[in-house]
């Protein structure tokens, strides 16, 4: 595994040159042991980038397993819930890994490189994890995060930019598909992934070529508003998109301490990623319990009154004039874009039903002092930033 330049502490992503040379603000953060950007310039047009333009994120950082050999399908088929047996080649699947407990340890995607070859990526590291699941079966794991370079380039001029630097062929890529190119005599290869909720592309290559494929891409994209950014940009992009995020939507099950605070991919508004019709995966047997005898919390999307984000706030249900609490909010945010005071969160089955409303308390500080708000959210079932393009085949124009 390649070692690279070390800085206080902390490795620096082959791309650190160019987004250092950006940043204005030094706001970073350690992400497994990478300097990530929280903001560059302003989290705020890094927002609208993504919403508008183009915003391109390192995914460098982002923990990554090749995983081969002989027993490799069987054994990524035994490892996560979901039925990755149709996954083809030159595609990719989001799925989440369970403890025996069936309780959530981290979810990600897996990358079908070419037959029997996946790549893992996840926001944690699992090593030790994966090796014990990997007990009699014949498979390769290997650490290969520093070995591959990563940007996510997002947004609706995305396609276009992507195609100005002459990616010919990327309109046929469809969501969740796989792609390779030539770049400079090294093999790029493109996704149809992303973290944003809107057309998006992940671009993977040789640390080598990394600083040619940025300056290759910034200069494609110089009439279509792309920008980078960090991190903030991205939270609040995912939290429209619906997405989850470990340690703040739910903590990985090999690493908490007390029981109950775990939850399972039915729990997760995640059943549609367990498949029961499979012979065996880790956790199969405390799911079918689980299903059959009732979850007991729900995550639920909230929309709720006003603009004062929720952040950490409990939520109450109404019942005979009391307001009695069932959760908590787990993320956060007013949404720009949507024009909504959104929210991620959890709550005591049966509390939660689509269409439902619930009350949010939240307080809020101004000029050190401290308010408190009871707002009404009603209960949600859809993501809430899905525009056409997210998934449209070809892309249009932007």
């Amino acid at each position: 595994m390649k070692i690279q330049e070390v800085h206080q502490g902390r490795l620096h992503s082959p791309f650190y040159s160019r987004l250092s040379a950006l940043d204005t603000l030094n706001q970073w953060h350690e992400w497994k042991g990478y300097s990530s950007a929280d903001a560059l310039y302003c989290e705020d047009m890094e927002y609208f980038a993504i919403r508008n333009a183009t915003a391109v994120f390192d995914l460098t950082p982002m923990t990554k397993y090749r995983i081969t050999g002989p027993d490799a399908p069987d054994y990524i088929d035994r490892l996560v819930t979901r039925d990755m047996g149709k996954i083809k080649p030159g595609r990719v699947a989001y799925a989440v890994w369970c403890d025996d407990r069936g309780q959530v340890i981290d979810d990600g995607t897996i990358f079908h490189l070419r037959e029997g070859e996946y790549r893992l990526c996840s926001q944690e590291r699992h090593m030790a994890w994966l090796q014990t699941a990997a007990i009699g079966f014949d498979v390769s794991i290997v650490l290969e995060t520093a070995d591959v370079a990563a940007l996510a380039v997002q947004g609706p001029t995305s396609f276009t930019v992507l195609s100005k630097m002459g990616l010919d062929g990327l309109e046929d890529l469809k969501p969740f598909g796989l792609m390779n190119f030539d770049f400079d005599g090294a093999d790029l290869m493109v996704s149809r992934t992303g973290f944003t909720g809107d057309l998006g592309y992940e671009l993977w290559i040789e640390p080598g070529k990394a600083e040619l494929l940025w300056d290759a891409l910034f200069e494609a994209g110089k009439l279509y508003g792309i920008r980078a950014m960090g991190t903030h940009a991205l939270e609040l992009a995912r939290i429209e998109a619906g997405y989850l995020a470990a340690y703040q939507d739910f903590l990985p099950a090999d690493a908490t301490v007390r029981a109950g605070r775990t939850r399972s991919p039915l729990e997760l508004g995640l059943g549609w990623l367990v498949d029961f019709k499979k012979p065996n995966f880790n956790g199969r047997r405390a799911l079918a319990e689980e299903k059959r005898r009732g979850s007991t919390w729900r995550l639920v999307k909230l929309d709720i009154e006003g603009n004062k984000a929720a952040h950490h706030s409990y939520i109450f249900a109404k019942e005979k004039g009391n307001k009695r609490e069932i959760g908590f909010v787990t993320s956060a945010a007013w949404s720009p874009v949507c024009k909504q005071n959104i929210a991620i969160g959890t709550v005591r089955m049966p509390h939660g039903a689509v269409g439902s409303n619930v009350w949010v308390e939240i307080y809020y500080q101004r000029e050190m002092h401290w308010s408190r708000a009871m707002a009404r959210a009603t209960v949600v079932d859809k993501p809430f930033w899905f525009p056409p393009r997210r998934s449209a085949t070809p892309p249009g124009p932007y």
